[in-house]
């Protein structure tokens, strides 16, 4: 189902229907394409991701995986949403909004993966930007917080293209492939925030 920008919640089998891919929420039904993911990137993502766990890669850990993240959508803590082609066979990337915050902050972190067959095709930019307006527009988030490795120059391109901008260096920051990393803080903040009754 196809689901634009002005439907106030975004259910579980709704997506934003883009040129070459389909973004939603991650729900039941999408385990064994999540683990297919992770194992068909797990080199190409490594640099850029914590060491995981075995079960982090199989069908059945992503079996538990999904239930939590629907208790946290229902929470409104946690959004993960996926990016897959149009057929619905597979994952093509991950995008993550977490620690969803409300009063005083209205803030949250975000994070992405993308593999690495769909790298250079605007795929991550576009499929962030409907991401952001939804969760700006529908969550009242003021802030949306990223931070990158400084030689990861895909990452900095793709915010800078949206938007984001410098804030400052955090110290060994994340725990990262099993080396803590500096990284470069952005942020985008939401000028149409507004304040709820």
């Amino acid at each position: 189902m196809k689901t634009d920008l002005s439907t106030f919640e975004l259910l579980i089998g709704d997506s934003f229907e883009l040129d070459n891919v389909n973004v939603r929420l991650i729900g039941s039904g999408d385990e064994k394409m999540m683990a297919d993911f992770y194992n068909h990137n797990h080199q190409h993502l490594a640099p850029w991701d914590p060491i995981r766990g075995s079960e982090f890669y199989t069908v059945e850990g992503w079996e538990s995986r999904i239930k939590r993240l629907n208790d946290f959508h229902q929470m409104n803590t946690v959004f993960s949403f996926i990016i897959v082609d149009k057929e619905e066979t597979q994952v093509l990337g991950t995008i993550n909004f977490t620690n969803v915050s409300g009063f005083p902050i209205h803030a949250c972190n975000l994070g992405y993966a993308l593999a690495k067959k769909a790298q250079g095709k605007g795929i991550m930019t576009q499929a962030l930007q409907v991401c952001i307006q939804w969760i700006f527009q529908h969550q009242n988030l003021h802030r949306i917080m990223a931070a990158y490795m400084p030689h990861n120059s895909r990452s900095e391109k793709v915010l800078d293209h949206l938007g984001f901008e410098f804030e400052g260096v955090a110290k060994d920051y994340l725990l990262i492939n099993g080396q803590w990393q500096t990284h470069r803080l952005m942020s985008l903040i939401n000028s149409s925030w507004r304040v709820e009754a």
